[in-house]
């Protein structure tokens, strides 16, 4: 491990304070996208938005990242990293001070996008930074604990601190946190690293600017379909069918493009290796599943009324989970890089448990300790699988493709990520209309336990000192809140049973796989010996 030489001499002496600094400058940029996902109601209320504008921000966040992320990597080559980490953080605070004032919902969507390519810009730079206080053989797979770890934890951490000033402030001063964390990144830049180094700088002309405008393009009108598709009626609608178009033909510009030109973003080729693709599948379907959890924080919070700091406590028992996990799967990852099936049969054995507990204990009177084990469960599910799986997509990848099995297994996030937004929303309301229409059906006039128990919400809204019409009138929708409520509940049982039995099958299946490689390695030596 030779001590990088950007860094001031001073810092060469204590290289975990280096690794603590650099994650901390990591986070506040992170911070920025995790920030905006609980500030939900903020921007509907505040920016005149739909619940689809505030899905679609987030996303405009991530497709800057994506592409950011392979231009990144050119750009760390070509400038001074000390420079361009100033310059980067204060376009960060920037952006965050922008927010404060912004009030039209489309300026919005641009500030997301450009903090996207400052996260990216911040995180990677920090990732590289670190890899020289690695071992060799450690230098593929810790930055990819720290980057997908990061963006995991970071929800739950800046929601700790959203939630107190939530209690106590106006939402917007959160933004002052941000813009703290950012200058005290911007002090930690300037005074630990070197102004000037003697690198070699690479030339930014022969980066594929093109290529990444056919992303971007294709990635915006991607999300803009998954994420308004539903509201519009899908490809009934000029919009959708627009978007769906530009879609198609951005990614087959973005594709034939990275084919023939010297120098692309990503070596295309390596996705003719069918391994890349199963790890690409096993990827997405383990960010499908794991997004269930927010079907519990949405019924937490919408239904059972808890406020965000509960919310966030809960959240730091699934952060547990994700870290003690994480740590274990990485050394045994370093240990025994040959068992990918072990941690595929671990992990989603795990989301099964976690799906089916969540299965029978979800109940109207749902309490805190109900959620405790269930949630660490998914936690350790994510910890077990999600390194694994990115390191075999990583490695899988030829060599000569350098950084590229990394960025694809970005796209395969972001999509998955979209795929299941969509997906659980239409779930629900599939569910909720048929759970409805089901009790709706079975109330009527002569019924016996419907009249009494509106009568009994009668009797509580007359004994508050309404009037009996007014009364009537709260008691029939006291009685609707209730199906509702009933309805939603039966519908997060539905799809965690439909994830609990696509798990089990992975699990059955990745177990299959384990046990016919074991068999035919013992063969194999076997054979070998005689």
């Amino acid at each position: 491990m030779n001590p990088p030489v950007y860094l001031r001499n001073w810092l060469h002496h204590s290289p975990w304070m280096v690794r603590a600094l650099l994650v901390f400058v990591t986070l506040s940029a992170v911070f920025q996208f995790g920030a905006f996902a609980l500030s939900q109601n903020f921007v509907i209320s505040y920016l005149a938005a739909q619940q689809e504008d505030v899905t679609f921000a987030l996303q405009m966040t991530y497709v800057g990242i994506l592409v950011m992320l392979p231009v990144q990597f050119r750009f760390q080559r070509y400038f001074e990293p000390r420079n361009y980490m100033i310059v980067i953080l204060s376009c960060g605070i920037i952006l965050a001070v922008a927010c404060l004032f912004i009030q039209d919902i489309v300026l919005f969507f641009i500030i997301r996008f450009l903090q996207g390519l400052v996260v990216c810009g911040i995180a990677s730079c920090m990732f590289v930074q670190v890899s020289p206080y690695l071992r060799t053989e450690h230098r593929q797979v810790i930055p990819s604990v720290l980057l997908y770890g990061s963006v995991l934890a970071n929800t739950v951490i800046i929601g700790m601190i959203a939630s107190n000033v939530s209690l106590t402030a106006d939402f917007q001063h959160l933004y002052y946190y941000i813009i703290l964390f950012l200058i005290i990144s911007l002090v930690i830049i300037m005074t630990g690293f070197k102004s000037r180094t003697d690198r070699r700088p690479y030339p930014l002309w022969q980066i594929d600017w093109v290529g990444a405008v056919f992303f971007a393009t294709a990635a915006v009108a991607f999300a803009y379909t998954v994420i308004y598709g539903s509201k519009f009626y899908w490809f009934t609608d000029r919009r959708i069918r627009l978007s769906s178009l530009i879609t198609v033909v951005s990614v087959l510009l973005y594709v034939l493009r990275e084919y023939m030109i010297k120098r692309p973003l990503i070596q295309v080729r390596t996705l003719l290796n069918p391994k890349i693709w199963l790890g690409l599948l096993l990827l997405a379907v383990y960010y499908g599943m794991k997004e269930s959890i927010n079907l519990i924080f949405g019924y937490t919070s919408s239904v059972l009324q808890w406020s965000p700091s509960q919310t966030m406590e809960l959240g730091l028992f699934n952060l547990a989970g994700i870290i003690i996990f994480m740590v274990l799967s990485t050394g045994l990852l370093f240990r025994r890089p040959d068992i990918f099936p072990f941690f595929l049969v671990v992990g989603f054995g795990l989301l099964m448990v976690y799906h089916l507990w969540v299965y029978f204990v979800m109940t109207p009177d749902l309490a805190f300790g109900d959620l405790i084990v269930p949630v660490i469960l998914q936690g350790a599910a994510s910890g077990m699988m999600l390194v694994p799986i990115v390191v075999f997509i990583i490695r899988t990848a030829t060599p000569a493709a350098g950084y590229t099995g990394l960025v694809i297994g970005a796209y395969a996030r972001f999509t998955a990520l979209l795929n299941a937004s969509a997906g659980f929303y239409n779930l629900q309301l599939y569910y909720n209309q048929i759970y409805k229409e089901s009790f709706l059906s079975r109330i009527t006039g002569t019924d016996q336990q419907t009249a009494e128990r509106i009568d009994a919400f009668k009797q509580l809204y007359l004994s508050k000192g309404y009037a009996l019409e007014q009364a009537t009138s709260l008691a029939n929708a006291a009685l609707g809140r209730l199906i509702g409520t009933q309805a939603q509940l039966l519908t997060i049982r539905a799809v965690f049973m439909q994830l609990a039995i696509i798990a089990g099958l992975i699990m059955m299946v990745a177990g299959i796989v384990w046990i016919l490689v074991f068999v035919m390695k013992k063969a194999n030596v076997s054979s070998g010996k005689n």
